[in-house]
């Protein structure tokens, strides 16, 4: 059906007042938000197709079992009614689909394999109101050494057999004594963070941490760090600084490119003087 505008194209969309799912081609974010903040709870689902995607979309009317989402009936239901998620089940839920980067500008929350946006700028040296979603510093490089696990297991006290005793591997994943996980997770910090006094309070907390591959002596590791997600703060008294919580996304990788580590590490940021 042809239209004239987006605004026309959105009533449209919508008449049905339900439908399991809408596509719209698009390759500006601006729009894509427009439909998707105006379509979506007419909706199960949104497919956002532009040249990135469209290569490997699954199509229009594929089911897509792992996306939770609401539609005529409540299609792709059945979850459980306890806790947080039994309030959730009276809630319009909406899945959307499409290119990582697009995700990323449309939902203001850096989906992983969207696109890197570097700055000559480090992150830590920029007030809250100046962080971009998807801003990523790539850090320098570290060589892991038999020196680094041995010296973090006496820091640590965490003196595992995989990392300190190469006889007593047989049996187990790994092919020689293994760096420790949390010293992988330290030595990015040590990669990302940058020292000097700055917008950046203090560190607020660590989520989603994965170890996802053995790191070995002789290996050298890198870290992608993006700003994954922000939310402003109120003030909680006038003699408060105005601040806001940072997500980033802490990305460690090999030298050949894979990821080894990855988590989620939250920063308090402040804001510019009003």
């Amino acid at each position: 059906m042809p239209y004239q505008s987006m605004n026309e194209a959105i009533e449209l969309a919508n008449m049905g007042k339900g439908s399991l799912v809408s596509t719209i081609c698009t390759y500006d974010p601006k729009i894509a938000t427009e439909y998707v903040m105006n379509a979506a709870a007419f909706h199960g689902r949104i497919l956002i197709l532009n040249r990135e995607s469209a290569k490997e979309s699954t199509g229009h009317g594929s089911p897509m079992p792992l996306l939770m989402h609401g539609g005529p009936g409540r299609a792709g239901g059945g979850e459980e009614m306890g806790g947080m998620r039994g309030v959730k089940h009276y809630l319009q839920t909406t899945a959307l689909q499409g290119n990582p980067t697009m995700l990323t500008e449309v939902t203001k929350v850096y989906q992983y394999g969207g696109k890197y946006k570097e700055d000559t700028i480090h992150p830590f040296r920029k007030y809250f109101e100046e962080l971009t979603i998807g801003e990523t510093l790539i850090t320098a490089k570290h060589t892991v050494t038999e020196a680094d696990i041995t010296n973090f297991a006496n820091i640590s006290g965490d003196n595992f057999y995989a990392h300190m005793d190469a006889t007593a591997l047989e049996g187990t994943i790994f092919e020689k004594r293994v760096a420790h996980g949390y010293f992988v997770l330290s030595k990015a910090a040590g990669l990302f963070v940058d020292a000097k006094k700055g917008p950046v309070l203090l560190n607020y907390g660590l989520e989603e941490c994965r170890f996802t591959k053995p790191v070995y002596p002789g290996m050298t590791i890198g870290v992608r760090f993006t700003c994954k997600e922000k939310a402003a703060q109120e003030k909680r008294d006038e003699n408060d600084v105005r601040k806001g919580i940072v997500k980033w996304l802490v990305d460690v990788y090999d030298e050949t490119g894979e990821t080894v580590a990855i988590a989620t590490i939250l920063t308090m940021v402040k804001m510019r003087a009003e």
